[in-house]
Parts: structure tokens; C-alpha cells; sequence
């Protein structure tokens, strides 16, 4: 009798296990997907693209098209650090894709890139391609910033030279450089790994990056001190990002 009363409570708690599974991982997808519409990266830089996001046990898909390919890739790594996700399937199409080392692919590349950093004034600039030769119109707070966001562009790897027309205005600009909603941590890292791809000094690193309360933490390797202190320098200049914890190695 008492063999056959314990393999029933087994049997019943198999059963209500087995109901409360698929509930849970409802409710997970549901906050996956919610989260990923959410998030800084969607809400800023994919508002206009047409992505749609379903998940499935913690594997996420993503369906529909994006204007460039840098967006296929942020929307990736976007949802790729939620809470929950397993993996990622991006069916992602690019729409009007421009050709790979062309003017305007370039000029796509180089204006995202400079929009993750806080403290180049992209907002106010105007940016021209032809030839490889990227030539920057508009205005610049300071000296210091006119110059900072040369170095930035010229690091952009397909890069040739830049050529920087902007007028030094003088004066702070106090506008907030990042929208007033909360900026999430899997959308700083999104960015920082999109930032280290594109620059051409950082873009052969295998940097591992995670960000937890806007402090990321690096590791990895460099080549040299050199090359780490300029990884810590791009990434401590990143929207959202409050500090920086590099534990990357060095020769």
C-alpha cells in the first residue's frame, strides 16, 4: 500500500510539473520578447526598421528586414544578452543593401560608430564619402571634440583619410546625448561590441564583454598595454557605459 501511494506522488507531481513547465517559459519568452522591443538599441537606432521578435523556450528568432547590415548585427547581440535567452536565430534581411567597401556602406558604418560615443558631436555633423575619403561638416563644441571625433573616423576600418570641416562652436551643448529612458545593459553591450568591430584598431580583439548596473567588464587578450588602455578608452566612452572593469591580458 505504501509502495503504491508514494509512486502516485511521484506520478502527481510529475503531472504538475509537467503544466507549470510550459507556463514558465511562456513567461519567459513573453518578457524576452518584451524586453528586446524595450530596449535602448530597439527603441533608438532600430525604430526603423521592420523586426520582429519571437521566442520559444529562451530561443529567440528574428524575422523581418533592417535598413544596414550593423543593424542585423546590434539586434543580435541585443537580444543575445537578455536574461532567459538560450540562442538567437537571426533571419534578419538587409533591405537595399549597399555594396560591401562602397561609399554609402561606409557612410552607414562611420555614422553609427560615431553615435555610440557620447562625446563626439555626430548629432551636429554631416557626413561624406567618396572614394574611401570621409569629409566632416557641422559643428563641434570644442577643439578637443573636433579632434576626438577625427581620431574616431579614421579609425573606422574601410577608412582612407578624413578631412574635418566642422566650425568649433564654442560653447557646451547641454542637450541630453542619450534619450531619457533608462539605458539597458544588454543594449551597452550591443553597442560596445558593435564599437570594437568597427574601429580598425580593436576590431581583431577577442574581447568578451559583459555589463551588468552599466559597469562592463572586459577580458581577453591584447598585444600589448597599449592596445588595452585604448580598448578601456573607446569602451569607457560608450552611451551608457559608467565605468569600465578591463581585465584583458597583455604580453
Amino acid at each position: 500500500m505504501k509502495a503504491s501511494c508514494s509512486i502516485s506522488l511521484v506520478a502527481a507531481a510529475a503531472v504538475l510539473l509537467a503544466l507549470n513547465a510550459p507556463v514558465c517559459a511562456s513567461k519567459t519568452d513573453s518578457r524576452i520578447e518584451a524586453s528586446a522591443k524595450q530596449s535602448y538599441v530597439f527603441k533608438t537606432y532600430l525604430k526603423g526598421d521592420d523586426i520582429k521578435i519571437e521566442s520559444k523556450n529562451g530561443v529567440v528568432a528574428l524575422t523581418g528586414s533592417v535598413s544596414e547590415n550593423s543593424h542585423k548585427s546590434l539586434a543580435q547581440d541585443t537580444v543575445a544578452d537578455l536574461p532567459g535567452v538560450k540562442s538567437v536565430e537571426n533571419k534578419l534581411e538587409i533591405k537595399g543593401a549597399d555594396t560591401a567597401n562602397s561609399d554609402a556602406w561606409l557612410s552607414d558604418k562611420l555614422k553609427i560608430a560615431l553615435l555610440f560615443h557620447r562625446n563626439v558631436s555626430v548629432g551636429k555633423a554631416e557626413v561624406e564619402v567618396k572614394d574611401g575619403v570621409v569629409t566632416l561638416r557641422g559643428i563641434a563644441e570644442s577643439q578637443a571634440q573636433k579632434e576626438l571625433t577625427t581620431e574616431y573616423a579614421k579609425d573606422i576600418e574601410g577608412v582612407k583619410d578624413v578631412k574635418n570641416e566642422m566650425t568649433v562652436s564654442g560653447s557646451a551643448d547641454n542637450t541630453p546625448r542619450t534619450p531619457g529612458e533608462k539605458m539597458d545593459d544588454a543594449s551597452i553591450t550591443a553597442q560596445v561590441k558593435m564599437a570594437l568591430l568597427l574601429h580598425r584598431s580593436t576590431s581583431v580583439l577577442n574581447t568578451s564583454v559583459k555589463t551588468r548596473k552599466g559597469v562592463v567588464t572586459l577580458s581577453g587578450k591584447a598585444r600589448n598595454a597599449a592596445e588595452k588602455d585604448l580598448v578601456g578608452k573607446l569602451v569607457g566612452d560608450i552611451n551608457g557605459v559608467k565605468s569600465v572593469t578591463n581585465q584583458m591580458t597583455s604580453d
